[in-house]
């Protein structure tokens, strides 16, 4: 992998990363309103208990996806997870919207910014090779 190439990916992994450990951590401290803000529909008890263990799986994704700065970069199994991280929840988070019809303020953008972020490591791994 060019340099180039390498830096891109690394930009990359590395803002996927922050933005998972700063939802984990929001949704850890406050699942009722990052379920609000995203879907637009209230919690119970349950899904607020359900939405701190997304929390504190997403904190772990972006925290094992940080790349290494030691080695100088970026392990290939970091790639491939926040790469099926963010294409599934990208797609998981549009069905929300069309199908289900939830319509929180920051479903679409998040859909959207998921698919970006899925798009660019894809592409970034296909020209790598």
């Amino acid at each position: 992998m060019n340099e180039a190439k390498r830096s891109t990916l690394t930009k990359v992994l590395t803002f996927s990363s922050i933005v998972e450990l700063g939802t984990g951590l929001v949704l850890m401290l406050a699942p009722a309103l990052v379920v609000k803000l995203l879907l637009g529909v209230d919690t119970d008890h349950t899904a607020e208990l359900l939405g701190r263990c997304f929390g504190i799986s997403l904190l772990a994704l972006g925290l094992a996806c940080l790349p290494d700065r030691q080695s100088g970069g970026i392990v290939s199994a970091a790639v491939r997870a926040m790469l099926a991280y963010n294409t599934l929840i990208a797609a998981y988070l549009a069905y929300l919207g069309a199908f289900d019809h939830f319509d929180g303020v920051l479903l679409w953008p998040a859909a959207v910014l998921h698919a970006l972020v899925g798009a660019m490591l894809l592409r970034n791994m296909m020209t790598s090779e």
